[in-house]
C-alpha cells in the first residue's frame, strides 16, 4: 500500500479532500497550489484556500509559478511520491510528473465525466439546466479530463442550488469518494473504464460575456444563468447605462406575454420583476455599481426603478 502521497489543489474545492486524507491517516508528504494573488481593492497579497489548510495541518507547502519548469519538476519528483492527488489544481501537469508515482496521479473533478470537462464544471451545469451532477475521479492524462474513469457518484441538482450550494455538497462528496476510493486503487482492485470521447463537453472558465444576461432569451434559461453565477462571478445586465449585478432571482407567474424583453413590470417589496421572452423574472437580489449587495425592497426603496424602465440598456 501506498505511504506518500502528494497532494496538489488551490480553491476551497479541493480543501476536503486534503483534509479527508490526513484524517484518514494517509502521509501526505507535501502540497503544491498556486503562488499567492493580488486580493481585493487593496490588491495584498492573499494565500489560496488549500495553503491555509495545508498550513494548519502542518504540511509543506510548495507554490510555483510553472509547473513545468524543470526546477519544479525536479522539486516534485524529489518528493519522491506513490501517488498524486490533484484537485482544481489550476496547471496541467508535465509528462515527467504524470509519469513519476508508481500508482499514478488521480484527478477529482466536479461533474460526471466525460460531461463538463474543463475549469467551470458546476457553473455549467446550472447554467445548462442539468438536473444532476456528480463527481469523477480518473487518471490525469496530457488532455484536459480525458484519463480513464477511476469512480464517480451522482448527486441531484435540486430547484434552488446555485453554485455556492453546489460546490460545497460536491466539495464534501469529492472528498468522500476519494478516501472510499484509495483503498481499491492502492490494491489493485479497480478496472479503469475509458471515457468516451464522442460523449464529451466542456465547460471552460467563464467569461465576461458569459455573465451579461440577455432578456430576449427564455425566462427560465436566465433564471438558470443567475444560479449558475451566484455568488461567483455573479450575472449582470445594466440600467441607466451601468452595470447591476444579479444575485438572487425567481421565475415570476406574472403574465409579460405583451412586454418586451427587458422591461420592468413591477418594482416593489415583493421583487423587481423584469420580461424575457416567453414569462418574467422577479429579481429578489441585486447590486448597483459601487455599493454592496442588496433585497430587492433595499433597492426600489432608494432608487427610481418604477414599472416601463428597461433593464439591459447599455
Amino acid at each position: 500500500m501506498a505511504s506518500r502521497i502528494l497532494f496538489m489543489g488551490t480553491p476551497d474545492f479541493a480543501v476536503p479532500s486534503l483534509q479527508a486524507l490526513v484524517r484518514e491517516g494517509y502521509e501526505v508528504t507535501g502540497v503544491v497550489t498556486q503562488p499567492d494573488r493580488p486580493r481585493g481593492r487593496k490588491r495584498k497579497p492573499a494565500s489560496p484556500p488549500v495553503k491555509k489548510a495545508a498550513l494548519e495541518l502542518g504540511l509543506t507547502v510548495f507554490q510555483p509559478e510553472k509547473l513545468r519548469d524543470p526546477a519544479s519538476v525536479a522539486k516534485v519528483l524529489d518528493s519522491h511520491p506513490d501517488l498524486i492527488v490533484t484537485a482544481a489544481y489550476g496547471q496541467l501537469l508535465p509528462p515527467e510528473v504524470l509519469q513519476a508515482p508508481p500508482f499514478g496521479c488521480v484527478n477529482v473533478h466536479a461533474s460526471l465525466l466525460p460531461k463538463y470537462r474543463g475549469g467551470a464544471p458546476i457553473h455549467h451545469a446550472l447554467i445548462a439546466g442539468e438536473k444532476e451532477t456528480g463527481v469523477t475521479i480518473m487518471y490525469m492524462v496530457q488532455a484536459l479530463d480525458a484519463g480513464d474513469i477511476l469512480t464517480q457518484r451522482s448527486l441531484p441538482i435540486e430547484e434552488d442550488d446555485d453554485v455556492g450550494t453546489l460546490h460545497d455538497k460536491l466539495s464534501h462528496l469529492g472528498a468522500d469518494l476519494l478516501v472510499n476510493m484509495l483503498p481499491d486503487l492502492l490494491q489493485g482492485r479497480i478496472n479503469p473504464v475509458p471515457q468516451d470521447p464522442e460523449q464529451a463537453t466542456y465547460a471552460p472558465n467563464i467569461k465576461r460575456e458569459d455573465e451579461k444576461i440577455d432578456w430576449t432569451h427564455p425566462v427560465e434559461a436566465i433564471y438558470n444563468q443567475v444560479r449558475g453565477l451566484s455568488p461567483w462571478p455573479v450575472a449582470f445586465t445594466t440600467w441607466k447605462e451601468k452595470p447591476l449585478k444579479i444575485w438572487r432571482a425567481k421565475v415570476s407567474e406574472i403574465d409579460a406575454k405583451d412586454a418586451d424583453p427587458g422591461t420592468v413590470l413591477q418594482a416593489d417589496s415583493q421583487g423587481v420583476v423584469v420580461a424575457a421572452s416567453d414569462g418574467a423574472l422577479t429579481v429578489t437580489e441585486l447590486q448597483p455599481a459601487g455599493k454592496k449587495a442588496m433585497s430587492a425592497e433595499e433597492f426600489v426603496r432608494g432608487r427610481n426603478l418604477v414599472p416601463g424602465d428597461r433593464l439591459g440598456d447599455g
